[in-house]
């Protein structure tokens, strides 16, 4: 009995900015300031700044914060890489 398990699982991967418009929303829906929101979790990395409404916190921690800031950026520059 000494064989080794095998785990697998598929990584779910996740598009910053649908990611980040769904946060949003669900932001938006529970009347939370999604700017003020947005701001303080991508600053502090605390996942409570991100309601639970519609699995808008899960998906968010799901990318990584430095993806979510270069989509943001990326964005407001108004250009793509």
């Amino acid at each position: 009995m000494d064989k080794t398990k095998a785990f697998d699982f598929e990584l779910e991967e996740y598009d910053a900015k649908k990611v980040l418009l769904h946060v949003y929303k669900a932001l938006k829906e529970k009347g939370y300031s999604p700017l003020n929101q947005l701001t303080g979790y991508l600053i502090s990395g605390d996942p409570t700044y991100i309601t639970t409404h519609n699995d808008a916190r899960r998906m968010i921690r799901k990318v990584f914060r430095d993806k979510l800031i270069e989509e943001l950026i990326s964005n407001y520059m108004g250009s793509e890489e």
